[in-house]
């Protein structure tokens, strides 16, 4: 299902507003990253992963998140979501077959977008959203999927992992 501009942005308000409703009901941050990669994986169309890595201080860990068996462990600078969380700059990748330093948890994924999860100036984490098409993501997707992050941490505590 391709979106027009108009249809993306409406989606996304919306996927904004229920995440809103989720973190009024709950504030237990494990369960609202688990309900956060289910609406991500409902709502982007062609999503084969919607999901979490979080810090420990040294490399990244799988959290919660939607889709095939993924990778457990990436260092920091390895791959993009690893090269993401070092530089604290969220990337697009249009085609992970052409990405130099794409690590490849799962064949069906064709493009990419990592946003970087910082509170305080602490790396928390990052998004991880992989779509099963080449040029799944665009400048909109990175506009809401940061301002997505943004409200996620609002309570989120620093010290998750550590």
């Amino acid at each position: 299902m391709l979106w027009t501009e108009k249809e993306k942005r409406d989606a996304y308000e919306i996927l904004l507003l229920q995440q809103k409703g989720l973190l009024e009901a709950e504030d237990n941050w494990l369960a609202n990253l688990a309900n956060s990669s289910a609406l991500l994986n409902e709502t982007l169309p062609q999503t084969v992963f919607a999901g979490y890595y979080l810090y420990d201080g040294q490399e990244l860990i799988l959290g919660p998140f939607q889709g095939r068996v993924s990778c457990t462990r990436i260092k920091m600078g390895k791959g993009v979501c690893g090269e993401a969380a070092e530089k604290q700059k969220t990337l697009i990748v249009a085609n992970v077959k052409t990405h130099e330093n794409y690590i490849s948890c799962d064949s069906a994924a064709q493009s990419e977008i990592v946003v970087p999860m910082i509170k305080d100036g602490q790396l928390i984490g990052v998004l991880d959203i992989d779509c099963g098409v080449t040029e799944g993501y665009d400048a909109l997707d990175q506009e809401f999927l940061e301002r997505y992050v943004e409200l996620l941490l609002g309570d989120f505590p620093v010290n998750v992992m550590k």
